[in-house]
C-alpha cells in the first residue's frame, strides 16, 4: 500500500479574473475549487493511473469536512485525523496577468494530534511505500519528518521525500529511497547554479554520497534528470503544450514516477517511471486543475523515444 501525509490540507479556491489591480474591486471570469495539499495531490493522480493510495494528515472545521468528502470522492482513501479546533486553511490562488497565491495558515496541531498520527504509521507493513511532501506547520515540531523516518527505519518501507533546504539535509541519514528536489532548489544545497543536466547528476551524486538512494531532479523546460542508486542515469525531455497551471505539477510528477515503478518491470522501469511521471507533470501543468488519466497517456504518447 502506497501512504501519502499532507500535515495541512486546504480548499484550494482558484479564481482568475483579468487584469489585477490592487486596492479595488476586481471581478472574477471563473472560478474552481480543489481539495489539497503536496500529499493529496499525489493520492489523486495515483488513482487517475489506478493505483491505490491512503492519505493521513490532519482536517479541521467545516473546510476538513469538506477535504475529508471531496479527497473520498476522488476515490482516494482518506484516514484524517480530526482536529477539535480550527478549521482546515483556504488557499486563494489568483490566475491574471501573474499568479498570485494567499494560503492560510492552518488549525492548530497538538502533542496528543501527532500521536495519533504515529499510532497511523506503525500500522505500516514491509513493502509499503511512505510518501512525504511539502512544508511543515509552525504547530508541529521541525523534526517531525525526520521522527517519522526513525520510526520506520526497522521495516522494509520505501520512504519518498519531497522537501527542501535543510528539511532535506536532516532526512538523508535515513536513506530515503527517492527524493525529487528541482534544478533550483538542488543548487540551493550546493550554493550553485544548476543549468545543464550534466550538473544536475553532479549534484545528484553528492546527496547520494549523504545517503539518498535514488535522487530525481525535474528542470523545467530542460527536462527531468534521474540518477540511479546503481549510478545509472536517465533523461526525459519536457512535454508539449500550453503551460495554464503550475500548481501541484511537481507533486503530479513525482506520482507518476512511483506510480511507474509499481506498473513496472525490467531492465526498462525507471525510464519508464521517469517518463510516467513527465506526461503526469505536464498533464497538471497544460490543464485547470490535477492531471487526469486521459491527458497523462496522450503525453505519454508524446514522449516516445525521449529517454535516453
Amino acid at each position: 500500500m502506497i501512504y501519502t501525509v499532507t500535515f495541512n490540507p486546504a480548499v484550494d479556491y482558484v479564481v482568475r479574473t483579468g487584469e489585477m489591480k490592487l486596492g479595488c474591486v476586481n471581478r472574477a471570469v471563473s472560478e474552481q475549487i480543489f481539495f489539497g495539499g503536496k500529499g493529496i495531490n499525489v493520492s489523486a493522480v495515483l488513482a487517475e493511473l489506478g493505483i491505490r493510495s491512503k492519505a493521513l494528515g490532519f482536517t479541521a472545521g467545516f473546510t476538513g469536512e469538506a477535504i475529508e468528502n471531496g479527497v473520498k470522492a476522488m476515490g482516494i482513501d482518506a484516514d484524517f485525523i480530526r482536529l477539535s479546533c480550527g478549521n482546515s486553511r483556504i488557499n486563494v490562488k489568483i490566475r491574471s496577468d501573474m499568479e498570485t497565491e494567499l494560503n492560510g495558515q492552518g488549525p492548530e496541531i497538538t502533542e496528543s494530534d501527532t500521536a495519533l498520527l504515529f499510532e497511523k504509521l506503525d500500522r505500516l507493513q514491509s513493502g509499503d511505500t511512505l510518501i512525504l511532501a511539502g512544508s511543515i506547520p509552525g504547530s508541529l515540531p521541525a523534526d517531525i519528518y525526520e521522527r517519522i523516518l526513525a520510526s520506520l527505519s526497522d521495516r522494509d518501507i520505501m520512504t519518498v521525500a519531497d522537501a527542501s533546504g535543510e528539511l532535506l539535509m536532516r532526512l538523508l541519514k535515513y536513506r530515503p529511497y527517492l527524493i525529487k528536489p528541482n534544478n533550483f532548489e538542488l543548487g540551493e544545497l550546493f550554493d550553485t547554479g544548476i543549468d545543464t543536466p550534466g550538473k544536475a547528476v553532479e549534484y545528484a551524486g553528492r546527496l547520494q554520497q549523504l545517503g539518498a538512494q535514488n535522487v530525481l531532479v525535474s528542470m523545467a523546460e530542460q527536462g527531468a534528470v534521474l540518477l540511479e542508486g546503481s549510478g545509472k542515469v536517465h533523461t526525459c525531455g519536457v512535454c508539449r503544450g500550453t503551460v495554464r497551471n503550475s500548481v501541484g505539477a511537481g507533486d503530479s510528477m513525482l506520482a507518476g514516477f512511483v506510480a511507474g515503478l509499481e506498473l513496472y518491470t525490467g531492465e526498462e522501469r525507471f525510464s519508464q517511471a521517469l517518463r510516467l511521471g513527465t506526461a503526469c507533470g505536464g498533464a497538471t501543468a497544460f490543464s485547470d486543475g490535477l492531471a487526469d488519466r486521459e491527458a497523462i497517456y496522450r503525453l505519454l504518447e508524446q514522449l516516445e523515444g525521449g529517454l535516453e
